[in-house]
């Protein structure tokens, strides 16, 4: 059911590990991985934020984990695919959450480097007139609360959004780059570990998180 992928870019990231197919039962046998994995059970887990409800005639694409049974689940991605916003072709959004230093984000960003703090601490630090391109681009909610995203280095077919939730990196990786406008819109996020919209709709599965970035 489940293959382990890696990209080369992604530098300290644990084995990712990939289900073949997506589905309700999928998805399920994730979550199940993901609530074993906490320890003590109060600890809050590695979410896996996933967009509800979805944009219209979007679909969930994909569910993956990265980490092993020594150092644990360390970071989740969900995949969804649509419309792009402004051409209506084709597009695709990949949510990752991940503790620091997992590389899980940055890698599918199709950059280097452990995670995109660096990028966000000079957005941070010098928010002013003269440097626009250091606010923040995208306020989604996550789990019911504003949270602000800053366009971080990507590779130029697609475009990276990073911010914090749960203490957790945050990351949101488009294609095409254009795909990335649908931040701009009403998104909301829910972890699916806490619970699962049973009106999901399910797509084919996403070449993304198989190394297809």
């Amino acid at each position: 059911m489940h293959a382990e992928s890696r990209c080369a870019r992604c530098g300290p990231v644990p084995p990712l590990h990939v289900p073949e197919r997506i589905g309700a039962e999928i998805v399920a046998s994730v979550v199940d991985r993901l609530r074993a994995d906490v320890d003590p059970p109060q600890r809050p887990g590695v979410p896996l934020w996933c967009p509800w409800p979805l944009p219209p005639g979007w679909t969930i694409t994909g569910v993956a984990y990265a980490g092993d049974d020594r150092a644990g689940i360390r970071a989740t991605a969900v995949a969804c695919a649509g419309p792009a916003p402004l051409t209506g072709g084709p597009a695709d959004l990949v949510f990752v959450a991940e503790e620091p230093g997992t590389g899980l984000g940055t890698g599918l960003a199709g950059v280097s480097g452990p995670d995109p703090g660096p990028q966000v601490v000079e957005a941070l630090s010098d928010p002013g007139p003269r440097h626009p391109e250091h606010h923040s681009t995208a306020k989604i909610k996550v789990a019911g609360h504003p949270t602000p995203l800053w366009v971080v280095e990507s590779a130029t077919d697609r475009s990276a959004y990073a911010g914090e939730a749960r203490g957790m990196w945050l990351h949101a990786i488009a294609w095409p780059a254009s795909a990335g406008h649908l931040l701009a819109e009403d998104i909301a996020l829910c972890d699916l570990t806490e619970w699962t919209p049973p009106e999901i709709v399910y797509g084919a599965p996403s070449p993304y998180l198989r190394g297809g970035a």
